[in-house]
């Protein structure tokens, strides 16, 4: 990896940005996206007592995955209808998965959910992602694939190449190498994961203008 192309993006975003994501041109942003909420939401939906109710919790991950503005509305739709053609064992079935990725077995989880959303065409990363970071913002990285190969190729990221497949394997190399990088920026710039791979993006999009 280059650590020194790096350093460039943090250079270049903060003479942008000279506040981080708490510069008043961030600001709107920020607030749309609302991640404080969303991490409130989604812990309430799914501490480990809730997993006794599957319908519930399809249910919520469904409300979460709605109010959430990195998911495209065309997999929300998609999501909802699928959802909501699942019989009681496949819901259950579901939930099991989640938990499994959120408390117990994050490599059977991942593998299961994959399993249960492909035959819809929602084995996405987006939808994998998504409730894992909302319950630990500065421990689970949010997967967004333009994001995600952007860091690879710029920062010549090697032994590491992205599917649009979901893969634990790919998840736990690329998490290695994220949290490698994060403590050598400022600390402004990694206020939550997706604040430190949004300066990533921004930061290239920034030198490539």
């Amino acid at each position: 990896m280059n650590i020194e192309k790096l350093k460039d993006l943090q250079e270049e975003f903060l003479e942008v940005y000279p506040k981080a994501f708490e510069d008043e041109k961030l600001l709107p942003i920020m607030k749309k996206f609302n991640p404080c909420k969303l991490e409130e939401l989604s812990k309430e939906a799914f501490s480990k007592q809730k997993f006794s109710t599957p319908e519930i919790i399809c249910e919520d991950f469904l409300k979460i995955i709605f109010k959430s503005v990195v998911i495209s509305l065309y997999d929300k739709l998609k999501l909802r209808d699928a959802i909501k053609a699942m019989n009681i064992y496949e819901k259950d079935m579901f939930s099991i998965a989640l938990y499994d990725l959120l408390y117990k077995n994050k490599k059977q989880g991942m593998n299961d959910l994959v399993e249960i959303l492909t035959p819809h065409k929602l084995a996405k990363w987006t939808i994998i992602s998504i409730i894992p970071y909302y319950l630990n913002r500065q421990k689970e990285y949010f997967i967004k694939p333009t994001t995600t190969k952007s860091i690879i190729e710029y920062l010549e990221i090697e032994n590491l190449v992205y599917k649009p497949k979901p893969s634990y394997e790919f998840y736990v190399n690329y998490k290695k190498v994220l949290d490698t990088l994060k403590p050598t920026v400022n600390k402004a710039l990694k206020k939550d994961n997706v604040c430190f791979t949004a300066f990533i993006r921004m930061g290239i999009e920034i030198c490539n203008d």
